[in-house]
């Protein structure tokens, strides 16, 4: 039987239903060789030669593979259909070749398939080819610039930038991009502008909204109406004129659907309408490849197979009527920059089957997967067709006029199952639905009023405020009932980037590539340098200092049209017109260069140009006009740029006579005196690991004055316990952490304290090696809690250890008995519930409700895990049969026994 290879298990069982058992179908578990993680892995002096490793984990595997091709010498590679598919293709039959499995007369072939379908892998298998070498050197070309940068990029931050912890090729352009929109934002002043809205009434008594539009004759602009006043005016201007309906105008319009899914989109959509992130998306989109759902879910292409759009074009025709199909299908072109990996776009591999149709149980894969659908169906569907109506009001002198504007969908089209989702886009007055207008008619007040409406409506930084209730303002020129009010907005910033608009960034910048925007933005929030609050990517200050120090040393190699240029010339080696050799001499001339450069640099000369260069973040101008540089604490000391292991911050030169620290971000307040404890003065201080309150200031006798940081549960403080909500007793309170409970009655002290994880109480027994902690629900807690209470709490804890590193897991249910022998059973872990089988423990994916898992599932999950560590499959079977005279009780039990040992 030849032997095929895929990558994961999951893909393999669904290949091997198609194939049956005249193949042999294996899987490598991704990429089996890589680079070591260490100095000389890629020889800049042997013309780049690169020393490969096969992983650890991975040897179970080549071996397992190498043992079936002993059975049948024919190997057949079968992985993915992108670069990343054809070098794991590539690094298996060298791995092999090295180990002399694959002999001169072994048929070696390459197949690729868009979907693991049982048409399209039989096809597949009719037309093999060899490994795609060009293909292969564009990944040879893009792991050797990776480790390149990361190897000897890396340490020149670990040496000049404590706290730093990587670089990378496009991991820290996105950094760059991330932290300059932050910068943005920082800098952003916004601009106070008023509007002007009414509403009005037809004679048949219908009210429609309308927003002012010239005033005194002039085009009302954005910003027109700067203040109150200006719209004080403008308000008594319209309720002071009789209006009219000058024009009354509907056109026609179209909507056309959007394109089909690719990478790039398939993530910023999960964003916007599931709040998945890139990792999440891509994960969830390979298992529904994996089981062949969808087509293939890495791709910058957006093209339809032609078999495929006429299955789409069908499937709206049965499910919808003829009138929804267009008379021709739609074509659509790719417009990125580059399309390298222009595959087929992702879309279900059987058009007629919604989400309700498959077994499908997580519902991260249903709502992706549905998704994926209705884009798909809708991408060849007909244009919704609308009516745009925009209606003039005016006054008789023509100093005055208001615009109503709205639409109605006459055939909704593709819209009947689906709309994408926008990016930070305000609300459209035109989405709404106008009543009868006819030109020339009256248009009065209305005596209901805005204010209501838009108060609910208006977000926090647009205040609606009613002329009649401003203290300027008499009720001559408005009343409630009169139905024109004002409101108050103010310009905002660009927004923070979430994941999906970071993706889209990215993809029209051309950086990145389908098969790395998900570890990209993945491996930026793992090194710390960003964080992720409320779907909004945040910069850390490690981050900022990162950025800086690479725009300031490196600013070719985080430059946006350099590293797109280099995408574009990888694009070039795979297609077979560039030698990547080439490329990497390029590279590696100029980059070798600026390494050397700042070799000899200090950590302090580095700082002094990092200092200058944020200046204009670090000291704005201070309000009084006052030197922004000079402390605020000790008023002689200069404030400079400092480096921790935790990132940059900005501390007093007179350090250590002052201690004054702030954030990079932080605002430079006073600390503030919340009063005074048995003669000592309590303050509450804001540090660069954020606000804390202290006992004191610090003295030659006492140079560490006691300090308690304020409580937090993850990024968030605990309720009650903000800076704002700080006061002298809950001051003094936190001061008294680490609390003394009392001393216990088998000898030492028990305390009380709020740790990373929560508060907790602590003991160590004199008979004991390691101390007991015993989390406690309520904060407020800590400061209450008594010895009976403690005391109880630790002996519970001692005679039910629960997951204590150690001791025996909770079991949540019992799964039964696996095929191969053994119970399964769902138990509770620290860090979620796991399939425990024998020595094997699989965890459930956080998709999965234990409660909901079933015995298939749990057996797949202990199959893969198993796979993964090399554990082999028991043979418990076989021995059962050995003894088969014994009694079916003794019978039971000795298998049982068997079943354990052969583990």
């Amino acid at each position: 039987m030849p032997v095929v290879v895929v990558e994961s298990p999951a893909k393999a069982k669904t290949i091997n239903k198609y194939l049956g058992s005249d193949y042999t179908v294996l899987a490598s578990y991704g990429h089996i060789r890589d680079l070591p993680s260490k100095d000389g892995s890629v020889d800049t002096d042997n013309d780049f030669a690169m020393t490969w490793e096969v992983d650890t984990k991975s040897r179970a595997h080549v071996k397992a593979i190498a043992d079936a091709l002993k059975e049948d010498n024919n190997l057949i590679l079968a992985t993915d259909p992108d670069r990343e598919g054809e070098a794991i293709s590539w690094h298996l039959e060298e791995a092999l070749r090295k180990r002399r499995i694959i002999k001169k007369d072994t048929p070696v072939s390459r197949v690729v398939f868009n979907a693991i379908t049982k048409t399209a892998v039989t096809e597949a298998m009719k037309n093999p080819r060899q490994v795609d070498e060009p293909l292969v050197e564009a990944y040879l070309a893009r792991r050797a610039l990776d480790y390149l940068v990361g190897f000897k990029l890396s340490p020149v931050l670990w040496r000049k930038l404590p706290g730093a912890r990587s670089a990378g090729r496009v991991q820290s352009v996105c950094l760059r991009l991330i932290v300059e929109r932050e910068m943005e934002v920082e800098a952003f002043n916004p601009q106070e502008y008023w509007s002007v809205k009414a509403l009005l009434q037809t004679p048949r008594g219908k009210d429609f909204e309308a927003r002012l539009t010239v005033l005194g004759g002039q085009k009302v602009e954005k910003m027109s109406l700067k203040d109150s006043t200006a719209s004080e005016l403008a308000v008594q201007a319209v309720t002071s004129r009789k209006l009219y309906v000058k024009s009354v105008e509907a056109k026609p319009a179209n909507r056309n659907p959007s394109a089909p899914f690719m990478t790039s989109t398939l993530q910023q959509e999960a964003s916007r309408k599931f709040g998945m992130g890139a990792r999440q998306c891509m994960s969830t989109a390979q298992r529904l490849y994996e089981a062949g759902y969808i087509t293939y879910m890495r791709t910058d292409g957006i093209d339809m197979a032609p078999e495929a759009v006429t299955a789409a074009r069908d499937a709206i025709k049965e499910r919808y009527g003829a009138e929804y199909v267009p008379a021709s299908p739609r074509i659509y072109k790719n417009k990125a920059k580059n399309a390298q990996e222009a595959h087929e776009c992702i879309r279900p591999t059987e058009m007629t089957r919604d989400a309700s149709q498959l077994k499908i149980t997580e519902e991260d894969q249903r709502k992706l997967y549905d998704l994926i659908w209705k884009r798909t169906l809708a991408c060849q569907m007909e244009a919704a067709r609308l009516e745009r109506t925009t209606v003039d009001i005016a006054s008789e002198d023509d100093q005055v006029e208001l615009r109503a504007t709205g639409q109605v969908v006459q055939f909704d089209g593709f819209m009947r199952i689906y709309e994408e989702g926008r990016d930070d886009v305000a609300q459209d007055d035109d989405d709404k639905r106008l009543p009868q207008i006819m030109q020339g008619e009256a248009a009065k007040f209305s005596d209901k009023g805005l204010a209501a409406q838009y108060a609910k409506a208006t977000d926090s930084e647009d205040q609606v405020v009613e002329i009649s209730g401003m203290q300027r303002a008499s009720s001559a020129i408005l009343s409630e009932n009169a139905g024109v009010l004002a409101l108050q907005h103010h310009t905002q910033p660009p927004p923070r980037y979430t994941e999906a608009t970071l993706v889209k960034r990215m993809e029209e910048l051309g950086i990145g590539r389908p098969s790395t925007y998900a570890s990209v933005i993945t491996t930026i929030q793992d090194r710390e340098y960003v964080r992720k609050d409320k779907n909004r990517l945040f910069p850390e200050e490690k981050g900022r200092i990162v950025t800086i120090f690479l725009m300031n040393f490196f600013r070719k190699y985080v430059g946006y049209e350099f590293t797109a240029d280099l995408e574009t010339s990888l694009d070039d080696v795979s297609a077979g017109d560039m030698d990547y050799k080439e490329v990497l001499r390029n590279f590696w001339k100029d980059f070798s260069a600026a390494i050397a450069e700042t070799s000899d640099l200090r950590v302090a000369e580095v700082l002094t140009i990092l200092d200058t260069a944020l200046a204009p973040q670090l000291y704005p101008p201070r309000e009084d006009g006052t030197d922004p540089r000079v402390c605020p604490k000790c008023g002689t000391g200069q404030l400079h740029l400092k480096t921790s292991r935790t990132g940059g911050f900005v501390g007093c030169g007179n350090y250590p006579e002052c201690n004054f620290t702030r954030a990079i971000a932080g605002n430079e307040g006073e600390d503030k005196l919340l009063g005074s404890d048995e003669g000592d003065e309590i303050w509450l201080k804001d540090g660069r690991f954020g606000p804390y309150v202290q006992r004191g200031e610090p003295t030659p006798e006492n140079k560490k004055p006691r300090r308690t940081s304020l409580p937090k549960k993850g990024r968030d403080y605990l309720p009650g316990w903000a800076p704002d909500d700080i006061d002298l007793e809950k001051g003094v309170r936190l001061l008294t952490l680490p609390r003394k409970v009392g001393d216990h009655p088998e000898g030492n002290q028990v305390s009380a304290n709020l740790g990373r994880f929560g508060p907790y109480i602590a003991h160590k027994s004199p008979n004991e090696e390691k101390i007991v902690y015993v989390s406690i629900k309520n904060f407020e807690d800590l400061f209450d809690i008594g010895m009976n209470h403690a005391v109880e709490l630790l002996a519970d804890k001692r005679a039910n250890p629960g997951r204590g590193r150690g001791a025996a897991a909770k079991a949540l249910r019992e799964l039964g008995d696996h095929p191969d022998g053994g119970a399964m059973s769902i138990m509770e872990g620290r860090y979620g519930a796991y399939v425990k089988w024998d020595k094997v423990n699989a965890t459930i994916p956080k998709e999965i409700e234990h409660a909901d898992l079933t015995v298939e599932k749990a057996i797949e999950l202990v199959n893969e895990k198993a796979a993964a560590k090399g554990v082999k499959k028991k043979k418990a079977p076989a021995k059962k049969k050995a003894a088969p005279k014994k009694k079916a009780a003794a019978k039971k039990t000795t298998a049982k026994k068997t079943a354990a040992k052969s583990e």
